[in-house]
This record gives C-alpha cells, structure tokens and sequence, in this order.
C-alpha cells in the first residue's frame, strides 16, 4: 500500500505563492493574510490555477499551529497549449493541502463535462469530523479541436 501511495505522489500538483496581502495586524507573530498560490494541472498542460486563500497569523499561524479559516477562491486559465495526456477520469482531486495540524485540507477536484467539452476545478475545505460548505467553481472550455477521452 505504501509503494501505491509513493507511487501517486509525483501526481499531486504543488503549488507556487505569487503574492499575499495582510488583513489584520498581529503584535506577536505574522499578521492573518490572504494569499494567491498557482498550481498546474498534472495531467492536462496548458491549464493553471490560481488559489487564493485565508492564512492564519499570529503565534499559532508562525507555529503551524492555527487552523486556517475555511474560505477559499478558485480561476482555472488556459496558459498555453493544452495537451491532454491520456484519458482523464469524470472526477480527480488535482491539489491538496493542509490547512491545519489536524485533519483539515484544502482540495481542489477536476470534472469532466463532456457534453460542453470542458474542464470544471471546484475547490473546498474539508475536516475529518465536519467539513465546510464555502466552496469555489471555475471552468477552463476546451477548444472544439480537444476532444475529452473520459475514462
């Protein structure tokens, strides 16, 4: 199971910070920030996302600490040629990433929408015992000429 997981994990996009702004002044320790990381989708060149995200400061924040608030923005954009590689599966997590030191993640899930040959990128945050419903949805349309393989 281990070499399975090992296996996955050169799939996991990682994200990039482009920039951050403060929100609320912390004495002690960073201030609370909003940041905006990007991430390319593993598995489909061309498309990047852009993730902007509440990031708690603070002692707790500088520690690892805090728990980050559950509220996220997502815009998925074609930055290039896209190039498909392979079939894609209807549904895929394409990102995650921790949000707390326990159990909560920011997840970012890729769908197919055939019928209207395009990418959909929904982002939300979860929790082992109580999730949120704050989400965030974005499309990437295909060119006619990029027909989907769905698998």
């Amino acid at each position: 199971m281990r070499f399975l997981l090992l296996l996955l994990l050169p799939l996991a996009a990682h994200a990039e910070l482009i920039g951050s702004v403060d929100t609320a002044f912390k004495l002690i320790g960073p201030d609370h920030k909003v940041i905006v990381e990007v991430f390319d989708d593993p598995k489909v060149a061309g498309v990047a996302c852009y993730l902007s995200r509440a990031k708690t400061g603070g002692i707790g924040g500088a520690l690892g600490l805090a728990e980050d608030k559950a509220e996220a923005s997502i815009a998925c954009r074609q930055v290039g040629a896209i190039t498909i590689n392979g079939a894609l599966p209807r549904q895929e997590e394409v990102f995650s990433e921790k949000t707390s030191i326990l159990f909560k993640r920011q997840r970012v899930v890729r769908m197919v929408d055939s019928k209207r040959n395009a990418l959909i990128y929904l982002t939300y945050s979860d929790r082992l015992i109580d999730g949120s419903p704050k989400n965030s949805v974005t499309a990437v349309p295909l060119p006619a000429s990029s027909q989907l393989s769905v698998r």
